[in-house]
């Protein structure tokens, strides 16, 4: 169904699954983007004796599948599909792993997290650098300026989310008509969102106590909020207050949480996820090999890819494993990292657009290989960690 903007001369004109897949998938990626800054600069990836063993066994969960696939697939199109196996879908794979939150150790979520996040990292990479079109060097040359303008806007100290929502926008476009792929403009965008308060605790602390007795004594002379202009203006100071002391990249990862879940996602499935059961011919699908090189690198390829990179890692000293884990069970989080949904499928839409053929049987894959990787991952952590 075609879908398009048109304004005096200028147009721009898509069907709905590329405004889907090209323009919506764009905010699932500035989210991608925001986690993975936070994550550098805060979290598990931000010490380096700590990120040195989920960034091992992401590298190793990313090489392994590529390499399995491509066994399969040596050449023709259906090579093209290397990248489908590469990536975890954070959301379901965590989400299996906190079922088990009562058997297994907190340090073993974050570990799961941070190798995903890296994962995803490296999802991006492998899409800018391999599933590109050919490039149109004036276009990236614009992509370029804008990005400079939002870093210059990120280290003016502008911490409104609408300008760089707006170059972000101009970003994306200069993206989608330079051949890299557009939605790694959500990505960039991200990166240039501002990490730093413009309030230090201290000074919010005493904000919030001179705020609050001034609340106390404005409520003691009239109760109503609606007919109190002193207690309104209190409550819009604090306010206020509270955005100062938050980070604009922390109050933006948490307000788009919600939206990239509940709608981008799903829209993305519901346009993107649907296979044809036809049973008379599932046994062609099942021995096809696209399938079998998403089913066995998925599946195979995740577990000795990210059990072997670890192993090795702690054999050279190399890394530590987290607080309270034992190695049987990076092996169960190895098998639930097999999970792959949104990345898989959005690098099986590029690596073989205009392929149905192939196409579906990348997502049959995809499908089969997280149903046992999700199963069989629960089951093994279950049976290896006790309460």
């Amino acid at each position: 169904a075609p879908f398009g903007i048109n304004i005096g001369g200028w147009a721009i004109e898509k069907t709905l699954f590329h405004w889907v897949k090209d323009g919506l998938m764009a905010l699932f990626f500035f989210l991608v983007g925001l986690e993975l800054k936070r994550e550098i600069l805060v979290g598990e990836l931000a010490v380096p004796r700590q990120a040195a063993l989920p960034i091992v066994a992401a590298i190793g969960g990313m090489v392994v599948p590529a390499l399995i696939y491509f066994a399969i697939n040596p050449d023709g199109e259906a090579a093209r599909g290397w990248g489908i196996p590469m990536a975890t879908d954070i959301a379901f794979a965590i989400g299996a792993l906190v079922l088990l939150a009562g058997r297994v150790p907190k340090a073993l979520i974050t570990f799961l997290v941070a190798l995903a996040i890296v994962d995803d990292l490296g999802a991006v990479v492998v899409i800018a650098l391999f599933y590109t079109d050919q490039l149109v060097w004036e276009a990236l040359v614009i992509a370029a300026v804008i990005l400079s303008v939002l870093i210059v806007f990120n280290r003016a100290g502008i911490r409104q989310p609408l300008p760089y929502f707006l170059l972000g926008i101009l970003l994306w476009f200069a993206l989608l008509k330079s051949g890299v792929h557009a939605t790694l403009a959500g990505v960039l965008t991200a990166f240039t969102i501002p990490a730093r308060p413009k309030f230090d605790p201290a000074r919010f602390s005493e904000l919030v106590k001179d705020l609050m007795a001034r609340f106390d004594a404005s409520h003691q002379r009239d109760k109503s909020i609606m007919t109190n202009q002193d207690l309104r203006a209190v409550v819009q100071t604090l306010e206020n207050g509270v955005h100062k002391v938050e980070t604009p990249l922390q109050r933006l990862e948490h307000s788009m949480h919600m939206p990239v879940a509940f709608l981008v996602i799903p829209i993305f499935a519901f346009f993107n996820a649907g296979i044809p059961l036809d049973f008379s011919v599932m046994g062609n699908t099942l021995t096809h090999p696209v399938t079998m090189g998403v089913v066995f690198g998925l599946v195979l390829g995740k577990f000795l890819g990210i059990t072997g990179a670890c192993w090795l890692a702690l054999k050279l000293g190399f890394g530590q494993l987290p607080a309270k884990t034992h190695f049987s069970q990076i092996a169960g989080v190895a098998l639930l990292a097999g999970i792959g949904f949104t990345m898989s499928i959005f690098i099986a839409d590029l690596g073989f657009a205009g392929q149905p053929e192939h196409l579906l049987m990348a997502k049959t894959g995809v499908l089969i290989a997280s149903l046992i990787a999700g199963i069989g991952g629960y089951f093994w952590l279950w049976k290896v960690s006790k309460h």
